[in-house]
């Protein structure tokens, strides 16, 4: 009789520790279905944090009552034939579709003209540059002078300096992927270390500009100013830009804020062109 109290009571111990158990998994299973329910629209959860789930994103912008595409009158960019072609090739038909008879020397009597626009294989064009020397009867020898920029035994010319610089400064790749360009595209070999010193070869080639543009950006009425960080060689410093709807001028300082805008000298003009215009 002892024994089996005993087996109830510790029945009735289990039952009490399995309820209670029982009881917090059902908390958790609520907080979870909870958690599950949450979306950046109904908690503090940021976007990003959805993943796949994050609905596509949806304009606010109402539609409006013009129809979609360009503008009427809008000139387009649309392929057109051209009048005279670089080429021309004629293709003639073998037979009659109908009997099979050969068509040679049998009357024209319509063409229908499809144009194909393509670039042609591009490839370097090397040109030789031979300086001769001549000896005088006096015994003095002399040699003929280059042609200007043929400064050394083998070098770059302009076209391939200005696809360069295009690539890098204008299309933004980096001096790796301009190399790299060059060398698939051309089949000219070109190291990084050569884009970054053709690319300061023309910044010293722009002294007079560089001089025109922030003056032009002073005299606008209107100048948006703005700052970002960047590293260079591993160091923090930032990247100022002034620029209107014409002009742009990007500059690189150690400091920020009105100190690292005033060096680039457009922002103490246009504010001194302001005073001087309120007066």
């Amino acid at each position: 009789m002892v024994e089996l109290l005993e087996r109830l009571a510790q029945r009735d111990e289990l039952i009490e520790l399995l309820s209670a158990e029982l009881g917090a998994a059902r908390v958790r299973i609520a907080e979870l279905e909870v958690r599950l329910g949450q979306t950046s629209k109904n908690s503090s959860k940021p976007p990003s944090s959805e993943g796949l789930a994050k609905p596509a994103p949806k304009s606010r912008r109402e539609r409006g009552a013009r129809k979609p595409g360009g503008l009427a009158g809008h000139p387009g960019s649309t392929l057109a034939p051209v009048a005279v072609p670089d080429e021309v090739i004629e293709h003639e038909p073998g037979c009659c579709r109908e009997c099979g008879q050969g068509l040679g020397g049998a009357v024209e009597v319509g063409r229908e003209r499809r144009q194909v626009f393509d670039i042609p294989p591009i490839s370097v064009r090397v040109t030789e540059h031979q300086l001769v020397e001549r000896r005088c009867a006096c015994g003095t020898t002399t040699s003929a002078g280059a042609s200007k920029g043929v400064t050394a035994p083998v070098r770059y010319g302009p076209r391939v300096t200005a696809v360069i610089l295009y690539l890098y400064v204008g299309q933004f790749l980096s001096e790796k992927r301009t190399a790299a360009a060059l060398t698939e595209l051309f089949g000219t070999p070109v190291s990084e270390g050569t884009v970054a010193t053709m690319t300061t070869r023309a910044a010293k080639g722009l002294g007079g500009f560089l001089e025109w543009v922030p003056t032009n950006l002073a005299a606008a009425e209107v100048v948006n100013f703005d700052e970002t960080g960047l590293r260079v060689q591993s160091r923090p410093r930032w990247v100022h830009s002034a620029s209107t709807g014409k002009y742009s001028l990007i500059t690189v300082h150690d400091r920020r804020g009105t100190k690292g805008m005033n060096a680039a000298g457009v922002l103490p003009e246009f504010a001194r062109a302001r005073r001087v215009g309120a007066l």
